[in-house]
């Protein structure tokens, strides 16, 4: 089998092989001879058949979609054969899974990339097959009428918008508006002068909602709406309201206590799918808090999309999925890439994560696959630690058959790293498995980014219970074995340094929350302030040097709005260290 990525449906080896021009590159006199043709047989929508002949390549489409497509595999095939200078005959018929294929990426949560960094990714993207993608907003775009919501955070114009807009149509995605619209509204409501909308005064936890029963919510949204729609082609649009946990708490508990809080919450939700549906646009909606109210399920709208999302390898898609398809909801499976609150990601958990999500999907007639990659506390796991949820989702969402259980390394390695040493996605791979060394398991988390994180919170509970010196020992010597590979890679991107000094940054960061964690279980399970003074003073430089080269390398793929208050949360650290 070819390395393709994502592998095609079918692949047929055939006699002889096509020999390529100077330099590795497809000779002018090799085609592709291309025929576009909306009735073509047995080519469905977005698929196309290559066939790769002694002589000549020949690309058959339904659709321009289908033609893209296929000269990715094209591209795919010459860059892999370029060094033996020849491709071997063969013909792949091939078409995808599902028909949306999304990513969702987090600009919210402190990390607004730059536009470069966005033209590569949806570059990249476009190369996966993925057909969607989302920016997740809370605040990062710059509202006309509410500049206090946004000052400081670098946010995306209108303008930048409709630029990756025409960008992403170019490549065949379309670029679909996202803003949370009930939960998650903290760095809204917050500020004095939109503190009265919240349905209580002070965060749940992290979150703060709008009140459902405040008829100047809706008129917010409404203009929120009106300014941002207007500047992307999508006719769909992603509105939010998840996790509203604080719905009931404070203004509407009375009418919760009444009619019950799926009730108060669903009548949001159709306040909300009347102002999208007035403006031409289909709503898609986080599906977690009607899922939580099963009777409700049935006076769902019928032309929204229930997104189902769940972010461990074991999450119960199938359980979900028959309910939202039983009551004839669309809705789409939504895992993650397991990066986020986990400084290196979580492997493992991705992979199977992905694979359930695309399995169960396919089974009970999910409408599409959305990969989020978010970025809470901060998003401090740097972005090519991302790299290997986008790559194996964008290939179970393509193909599932043909991809699931594929060696994702040497995947990375030959299409997104391209390193000619082949060890980079090794070590994206294993990296991204440290923290079991730990022997604590945690869920949508790794150990050694709470540990960074949370640094006050008793060690022996919760979450931090069960850690040993040993397992943290293990953990430690795992990151810095995995980081030394890194002189070894060899990548043809012109962001090889960048790439090395990221994942170097990443095993830092858990090296680091394993050395913390060690310190304070040596101290008796203690504070930090319990450390004796010279293993605080160890620990505060190396945080310093860590500290500049996290600056250093956020100003090179994302904006400076943000990272004032990402790097604050290890300042703080550093500051319990010089207590």
């Amino acid at each position: 089998m070819i390395d393709l990525l994502p592998r095609p449906q079918r692949l047929t080896h055939a006699a002889g092989s096509l020999p390529l021009g100077a330099g590795g590159a497809l000779p002018a006199s090799a085609g592709p001879d291309v025929t576009l043709d909306p009735h073509a047989p047995g080519i469905r929508t977005e698929g196309y058949r290559l066939v790769v002949t002694p002589a000549r390549v020949t690309i058959e489409a339904r659709d321009h979609a289908g033609v893209f497509y296929a000269r990715a595999t094209l591209s795919q095939l010459v860059r892999l054969h370029a060094d033996s200078g020849r491709i071997p005959a063969l013909s792949i018929e091939d078409f995808p899974d599902f028909a949306e294929r999304g990513v969702m990426l987090d600009v919210s949560r402190d990390k607004v990339p730059t536009m470069a960094t966005l033209f590569r990714l949806i570059d990249e993207l476009a190369s996966f097959k993925v057909n969607r993608l989302q920016l997740y907003v809370e605040h990062t775009f710059a509202y006309r009428a509410h500049p206090l919501i946004w000052a400081g955070a670098s946010p995306l114009t209108g303008d930048e918008i409709e630029t990756l807009d025409a960008y992403c149509r170019e490549r065949f995605i379309e670029l679909v508006p996202n803003q949370n619209s009930f939960g998650h509204m903290e760095r809204w409501l917050k500020h004095p002068e939109y503190a009265d909308l919240a349905e209580v005064a002070e965060p749940v936890g992290d979150n703060m909602s709008l009140c459902p029963i405040d008829p100047r919510a809706v008129a917010l949204l409404a203009g929120l709406y009106d300014e941002l729609l207007p500047h992307f082609t999508s006719k769909t649009v992603n509105v939010g309201c998840d996790e509203t946990v604080d719905l009931g708490k404070g203004r509407s508990r009375e009418l919760v206590e009444r009619l019950g809080r799926g009730r108060v919450y669903l009548d949001f939700v159709k306040k909300i799918h009347e102002l999208v549906t007035r403006r031409g646009h289909r709503m898609q909606f986080w599906g977690d808090i009607v899922f939580a109210h099963p009777e409700l399920i049935p006076e769902l709208p019928r032309d929204l999309v229930a997104l189902e999302w769940g972010y461990e390898a074991d999450h119960p898609f199938d359980v979900q999925g028959e309910k939202f398809a039983a009551a004839g909801i669309a809705y789409q499976v939504c895992p993650g890439t397991s990066a986020w609150l986990s400084l290196a990601g979580r492997s493992a958990n991705a992979l199977g994560n992905l694979e359930a999500a695309a399995r169960s999907g396919l089974a009970h007639g999910a409408a599409g696959l959305l990969i989020t990659d978010w970025g809470d506390f901060g998003h401090w796991q740097p972005f090519p630690v991302s790299y290997l949820g986008l790559a194996y989702g964008a290939s179970v969402a393509w193909c599932h058959e043909a991809n699931r259980g594929i060696d994702i390394a040497r995947m990375l390695d030959a299409h997104v790293f391209r390193d000619r040493a082949r060890v980079l996605g090794g070590i994206a791979r294993d990296l991204g498995d440290v923290y079991r060394e730990t022997g604590v398991l945690v869920k949508n988390a790794s150990v050694l980014a709470l540990l960074l994180l949370f640094p006050e919170r008793p060690l022996g509970e919760g979450r931090l219970a069960g850690l040993t010196v040993e397992g943290l020992e293990c953990a430690e010597g795992r990151a810095a074995e995995v980081a030394s590979r890194l002189s070894a890679a060899r990548c043809d991107r012109d962001d090889a340094q960048l790439l090395d000094a990221e994942f170097a940054l990443a095993a830092d960061l858990m090296r680091h929350g394993a050395r913390l964690g060690i310190a304070r279980l040596a101290a008796g399970a203690g504070a930090v302030e319990a450390i004796p003074g010279p293993a605080r003073a160890s620990l505060a430089t190396d945080l310093s040097r860590i500290v500049d080269e996290y600056r250093r390398v956020w100003r090179l793929r994302n904006r400076e709005g943000g990272l004032r208050d990402s790097v604050g949360r290890l300042e703080q650290l550093r500051r319990l260290y010089l207590k």
